[in-house]
């Protein structure tokens, strides 16, 4: 049979055109989820677990402008912890800062990163996934329409009237018939070849750097379970406690030694030269009242 006849064939023509259409449209969006998963996969390779708490301002606003993980980073920043410290006044007056925990030193997360950049989130999500699903689905279905479509239109044009007429027919039924089948094989095996490219194409450009990002934001937020932070919060307030009530158990005697110290140091000394000036007032009294004939009437008092 002539191939320009079968490739001028309509149905054929649909099912090509659908195969084409949907070749193109899928290897646009791979590239498209490609050439972004590339750019986040470069801005991770800049920071390190080490330098995070400082340059974590870097990140948050570079994930929040990028429209492409800004959702999932906004629902991942919810889940961190930061590494927080406290103030406390030492001897001489100094400051000195205490981990609140001491297993959370750096950003952490309580939810495993995988959680937020998973394949749905950075991938499917970016395009219409079902509709690439459906498509050897629909080139499978073409393929018993147009066959039993063609086989119906071929039995209808069947004329017995003459035997040039029958002859005829049946000969163009016999080419329709083998038209019709031809489609079945065309829609199954754009099928199966759609298959195979959207696979390759997937894992080779998509998959394979999903998997870097996900490797490299998971070794960048280390992932610490909430109950065990609050068990941590928990250890480190019974500590706390503990040393609060020695100091409220030690307060009393602090306070007497303070009081002992204070009063040797201060009003001792006042006191004494409160008796000595007194005492000299009185030697001076007692000189005034003998030359004046009088009774020593201060010393009496005293």
């Amino acid at each position: 049979m002539n191939l320009a006849y079968i490739f001028t064939d309509i149905p054929i023509l649909i099912v090509l055109s659908t195969f084409v259409v949907s070749i193109i449209f899928c290897l646009n969006r791979y590239f498209y989820v490609s050439k972004n998963l590339k750019i986040f996969y470069k801005f991770l390779t800049n920071f390190k677990k080490t330098d995070l708490n400082f340059r974590f301002k870097e990140i948050d606003e570079w994930m929040t402008v990028n429209p492409y993980v800004s959702a999932a980073w906004l629902e991942f920043k919810n889940t961190l912890v930061f590494s927080e410290s406290v103030a406390l006044r030492g001897q001489n007056n100094n400051l000195t800062y205490k981990e609140v925990s001491s297993t959370v030193q750096n950003v952490q997360t309580t939810v495993d990163p995988l959680y937020f950049f998973n394949e749905e989130s950075l991938i499917t999500s970016k395009f219409n996934a079902r509709f690439l699903q459906t498509v050897p689905t629909i080139l499978t279905g073409c393929g018993p329409l147009f066959t039993f479509l063609n086989i119906a239109i071929a039995f209808g044009k069947i004329d017995f009237s003459s035997q040039e007429k029958t002859i005829s027919s049946v000969a163009n039924l016999m080419a329709s018939m083998q038209v019709a089948a031809l489609v079945s094989v065309f829609a199954v095996g754009s099928s199966l070849l759609f298959l195979i490219i959207e696979k390759i194409t997937y894992n080779n450009i998509c998959k394979r750097y999903l998997l870097k990002c996900q490797d490299l934001i998971s070794k960048l937020f280390d992932n610490v379970s909430s109950e065990k932070f609050l068990f941590e919060l928990l250890r480190e307030t019974k500590v706390q406690n503990n040393n609060l009530q020695h100091l409220i158990a030690q307060m009393p005697e602090s306070f007497k030694v303070a009081l002992n110290s204070g009063i040797a140091a201060n009003l001792v000394p006042y006191l004494e030269n409160l008796i000595f000036g007194i005492n000299l007032m009185n030697k001076q009294l007692k000189e005034v009242s003998k030359k004046s004939g009088g009774g020593d009437v201060v010393d009496d008092i005293f």
